[in-house]
C-alpha cells in the first residue's frame, strides 16, 4: 500500500451562474486529495493520512475518496471547519490560490504512530508541509518511515502565500533531504525554494537538484509543463517529452504526476528504496512517459480529474 498524507480542502472556482451573474463552485481538491486518488484510479492500493472535517465539505471529501477505493483507516475526523482555497483561473497555465486555513482540521492531524508493515511507501506535501502544528506532525512521520526503510515521496508544490517565513521553509525542505527517497517538484517550486529567478530552464536549476541528491534524495523528478518531466538521480537526467493536449485548465496536472509516478513504480517497477536507486534509465523513461500521459489527459479536463487506467 501506499499512503498519502496531507489535506484535503475545498476549491472555491470562479463561474458563470445561469443568470449571467459570478459565482463560486466548490470542488473538492488539494494536492494531497488529488494525487491519492490517481493512485487509486491508476490501480495502486493507497490510503490516506489526514484529519477531515465533519462538516458538509469533509464528509464530501471523505465519501469521494472512500468511493474511489482509498482506504481511510489513518483518516482522523474532527468537528473543525475544512479548508478552503480559492482558485484564480485567469490564466488557464498557471492557476493561482488564496486559502482560508485558521484552525482548520487537516492541520490538526495527530501522530498516527509507525504505520502499518504492507506500507510501501509515504508520500507527503503542499500545505501539510506548511502548517503548523501538522507540519511536524508530518516530519515525524516522514523521519520514522524512512528509518524503517520505506520510500518516502516529498512534494513541496510551493503556496506561497501561507508560507510566513520563506528562509525557515526552505531550510526545513532542504533538512527533509535526509529522509527522502524522491523529490517531485514543479521548475517554478525549484526556482522558489533556491530563492531564484522565476523564468528558469531545467538546465538552470540543476545544479539545484543535484544538490539536493547530495543531501540524500535518491531521485528529483521536476515537472517542465507542456514540455514534459525529467527525472534527476546521481546517474544523470532522463526527460519525457510533453504530450499534445487541448488545455482547458492545469489544475491537479501535477498531482495527477505525482500518483502517476507512483502507481507505476508501484505496479510494474521495484517500489523499494533499492529499487529507486538502481532503476535504468530505460525504467524512468518508462514511469515518466507513463506519468506525461496521465497529466495529458487531467489538463483536457476541468477541474482535478485524474485519469483511470482505461483512459491510458
Amino acid at each position: 500500500m501506499i499512503i498519502v498524507g496531507g489535506e484535503a480542502l475545498v476549491d472555491l472556482v470562479p463561474t458563470v451562474a445561469g443568470d449571467g451573474s459570478a459565482a463560486l463552485r466548490p470542488a473538492l481538491g488539494g494536492g494531497p486529495f488529488n494525487a491519492a486518488i490517481a493512485m487509486a484510479r491508476l490501480g495502486a492500493d493507497t490510503g490516506f493520512l489526514s484529519r477531515i472535517s465533519t462538516d458538509g465539505f469533509g464528509n464530501s471529501l471523505a465519501a469521494r475518496l472512500r468511493d474511489e477505493g482509498v482506504d481511510l483507516d489513518l483518516v482522523q475526523r474532527g468537528d473543525e471547519l475544512t479548508t478552503l482555497a480559492v482558485t484564480d483561473t485567469s490564466d488557464p497555465g498557471a492557476v493561482r490560490y488564496g486559502f482560508y486555513v485558521n484552525g482548520t482540521a487537516d492541520r490538526l492531524v495527530a501522530d498516527p504512530g509507525p504505520l502499518p508493515d504492507d506500507v510501501r511507501a509515504v508520500v507527503l506535501g503542499t500545505l501539510s508541509m506548511v502548517l503548523e502544528p501538522g507540519a511536524s506532525v508530518y516530519d515525524a512521520v516522514l523521519a520514522r518511515e524512512s528509518a524503517a526503510g520505506r520510500v518516502t515521496v516529498v512534494d513541496p508544490n510551493i503556496r506561497a502565500a501561507v508560507i510566513d517565513d520563506p528562509a525557515a521553509y526552505r531550510a526545513r525542505f532542504v533538512e527533509r533531504l535526509a529522509h527522502t527517497t524522491i523529490v517531485k517538484a514543479s521548475i517554478d517550486d525549484i526556482a522558489w525554494l533556491a530563492d531564484v529567478a522565476e523564468e528558469s530552464t531545467l538546465d538552470d536549476v540543476l545544479p539545484v537538484v543535484r544538490s539536493w541528491i547530495e543531501a540524500g534524495a535518491e531521485a528529483v523528478v521536476v515537472t517542465l509543463g507542456a514540455d514534459g518531466i525529467a527525472a534527476v538521480t546521481s546517474s544523470g537526467v532522463v526527460r519525457s517529452p510533453g504530450v499534445k493536449a487541448e488545455v482547458v485548465d492545469t489544475i491537479g496536472a501535477g498531482d495527477t504526476v505525482l500518483g502517476a509516478l507512483l502507481a507505476r513504480l508501484h505496479l510494474e517497477h521495484e517500489l523499494t528504496v533499492g529499487g529507486v536507486r538502481a532503476m535504468s534509465s530505460d525504467a524512468w523513461a518508462d514511469v515518466l512517459g507513463f506519468a506525461v500521459r496521465a497529466a495529458a489527459v487531467t489538463v483536457s479536463r476541468p477541474g482535478a480529474d485524474p485519469p483511470r487506467i482505461t483512459d491510458l
